[in-house]
């Protein structure tokens, strides 16, 4: 990481945005929606964390387990 990106709680549509940053926040949801999905690491390492699909609040180890797999938006 550069240091330009935080870990730290996001909003989902915020953290999405920042990934997809000239689409919609609804497009952008949709599409880090996607990525987590189709990752075979991703949804699982979220849900070991409390995570469950529809959450709107990231918690900062959710951030940094996408930011892991994903890189910084």
């Amino acid at each position: 990481m550069d240091g330009h990106f935080k870990i730290k709680s996001y909003g989902y549509g915020e953290l999405a945005q920042l990934y997809f940053p000239s689409i919609s926040k609804k497009s952008a949801s949709a599409q880090l929606r996607r990525w987590i999905k189709l990752s075979d690491k991703v949804l699982p390492m979220l849900k070991n964390l409390g995570y469950k699909p529809g959450n709107r609040l990231l918690t900062p180890a959710h951030v940094k387990v996408i930011v892991n797999e994903f890189g910084e938006p």
